[in-house]
């Protein structure tokens, strides 16, 4: 066999055989529940064997897997280990921080009416249980409109990417806008995390949410929560559990002071099996580069938008260079949303109905040929 020179190859290329479902089908649905990367699964097979067979006799490797998924994930976003915590999801990285804040009534939130419910309900549960007040705005208003709207705010949340239309917000000008006015800065990141470049630093994010079986490749029930250094101590643990408090290594200690790091919003034993699929599926993330991943991704989402269109369908959204991401939406007039899907799944290619529209969303390790093949299996 002649020597295979990876640097070269495209991406997709050179990391399908991580992907075995690529055997199987045209996996369009990142932005739902991706397949798993072979290397998290192997991971996670080794703990349950491992479990089958020694019990928890290397129960140090187990822990080994927190560490390095606080490591990875710090990596990825331009943080600190310490600033990372290990969450069940997205809603509940979102709802630490809501609730961990020291609230009054009148303080005022910034929020977007088309957010997924996990980055939409929790701000208005707090205007019924604080009295807060929350401005809701579009994803579509303009940077001026989101700075008015910031002017004595207390915290603004947005998702990286909409999960409908694939918007890609621009976190580091709505950064500096709450830097400038001294707002919080939220950010669910779950649409948009591992498949464009996000850095907490740069775009002055104070705290942000995102689950792992998404475009980070890993499990379901397993995600990662990201706060500042100097807020922690001004978010309160909410769940309070064994491994809140500095001492819990200690089972006899009743000393109920916190860790100095992101781990005290962990309430208790991790998802540990999540946990080693989520670290090395993140590590694959990093092995590729974000900065490969991203124009690949709006280069596929971008050959299916002008596809589509050009078979007579409507696509939800402009897609440009600045804001388009990995997602794409379409519908066509007179044909039921659920109808083409199911179509499309009946011939191994996977999307999701979503509110009359099929969204599609590819990853890394999808080929232009692969998108050609969904083109050509869409109904005309």
């Amino acid at each position: 066999m002649g020597y295979i020179d990876l640097g070269s190859q495209e991406i997709w290329a050179q990391y399908r055989s991580e992907f075995p479902v690529t055997d199987n089908l045209v996996y369009l649905n990142h932005a739902a529940v991706a397949p798993l990367a072979r290397r998290a699964s192997d991971a996670m097979k080794w703990l349950a064997d491992d479990g089958m067979n020694f019990g928890s006799l290397h129960y140090d490797k187990w822990l080994a897997s927190y560490d390095g998924l606080r490591a990875v994930t710090a990596k990825l976003i331009n943080a600190d280990p310490a600033e990372i915590a290990i969450v069940k999801n997205t809603s509940e990285g979102i709802a630490t921080v809501a609730l961990g804040l020291d609230w009054k009534p009148g303080d005022k939130i910034v929020a977007f009416q088309e957010e997924f419910p996990a980055n939409l309900y929790i701000w208005k549960k707090l205007e019924q249980w604080r009295g807060v007040t929350v401005q809701w705005l579009s994803y579509l208003d303009p940077l001026d409109k989101i700075e008015a709207a910031a002017r004595g705010a207390k915290l603004l949340a947005t998702s990286f990417v909409q999960y409908l239309s694939g918007y890609r917000a621009d976190l580091e000008a709505i950064g500096q806008i709450c830097r400038r006015h001294g707002v919080f800065f939220f950010v669910d990141a779950i649409q948009g995390l591992g498949a464009f470049p996000l850095d907490v630093r740069k775009m002055n994010i104070q705290a942000l949410a995102a689950d792992g079986h998404k475009w980070l490749l890993g499990p379901e029930g397993n995600g990662v929560l990201y706060v500042q250094q100097d807020w922690q101590d001004r978010i309160e643990p909410v769940e309070f559990g064994w491994t809140t408090v500095a001492g819990f290594a200690d089972y006899s200690s009743r000393d109920m002071t916190v860790r100095k790091d992101a781990g005290r919003y962990e309430c208790g034993t991790l998802n540990t099996v999540g946990c080693f699929g989520l670290w090395k599926s993140t590590e694959l993330v990093l092995e590729v580069g974000v900065n490969r991943i991203a124009p690949h991704v709006q280069s596929l989402g971008d050959q299916l938008a002008e596809g589509a269109r050009r078979k007579g369908y409507e696509v939800l959204g402009e897609r440009t260079p600045a804001t388009g991401a990995g997602i794409v939406s379409i519908r066509k007039s007179g044909v039921d949303a659920r109808t083409t899907h199911a179509h499309l799944k009946a011939n191994g290619v996977i999307t999701a109905p979503r509110q009359g529209w099929v969204r599609m969303s590819p990853h890394f390790y999808i080929s232009p040929a692969d998108i050609d093949r969904v083109l050509e299996t869409l109904p005309g």
